[in-house]
């Protein structure tokens, strides 16, 4: 595990002290401090954590989006989708984690930090293209990783695993075609190996 600069409690209350009432919570869990803040306080928050004195997070190391619709089967309520974002300074050498949920679930939104990171700009491509996150004011917002014309979100839980096209190759058309998915969806079972002695076991 890698020593930091400040024990995570420590760094809680610094930012704390920082953002103030600009945040909902800010918690300490495996010695990792994670910032919850709302939608419309995301580029407020994120601005003060990398100007602040006491944070100077110059680097954004991580941003992912995030399908909590799953949740609900646990008994936790609340928005589906969210972002979480991971920042570090070089200098203080210290981490935080910053979590922001999108408040409509039909068109989950959030602002981009692309001004404050250039390194955010392929991170919310991404959260885009396969979550359906989006993010206000990027300035190139476009798939990064699907194909074009590509249907759906495949991160989200209830795109199914199959897909819902395959594409090959037609030698007689002489180009790429797209067909509706052929595998059929099955049960896979694992193998039980019922045999005696089976890896030095009696």
């Amino acid at each position: 595990m890698t020593d930091f600069a400040i024990r995570a409690e420590d760094l809680q209350d610094k930012l704390a002290a920082a953002l103030q009432d600009h945040v909902c919570k800010i918690t300490v869990a495996l010695g990792e401090v994670t910032v919850h803040v709302t939608a419309d306080q995301y580029v407020g928050v994120m601005k003060t954590l990398r100007d602040a004195e006491d944070c100077k997070f110059e680097q954004l190391i991580d941003l992912c989006g995030v399908d909590y619709s799953a949740y609900r089967e646990v008994g936790t309520e609340g928005p589906r989708f969210g972002v979480v974002v991971h920042l570090l300074s070089v200098s203080l050498n210290q981490r935080v984690r910053v979590k922001v949920l999108c408040p409509n679930d039909d068109l989950p939104k959030v602002d981009s930090v692309n001004a404050l990171w250039n390194s955010a700009n392929w991170y919310e491509r991404e959260a885009f293209d396969l979550y359906g996150i989006v993010f206000e004011g990027h300035a190139d917002l476009r798939r990064i990783l699907t194909d074009y014309g590509f249907i759906g979100h495949p991160f989200r839980k209830d795109f199914p695993l199959s897909g819902h096209v395959e594409m090959r190759y037609d030698a007689e058309r002489q180009r790429v075609v797209y067909e509706p998915v052929t595998i059929e969806p099955r049960e896979i079972t694992p193998r039980v190996i019922r045999e005696e002695n089976y890896g030095g076991l009696n």
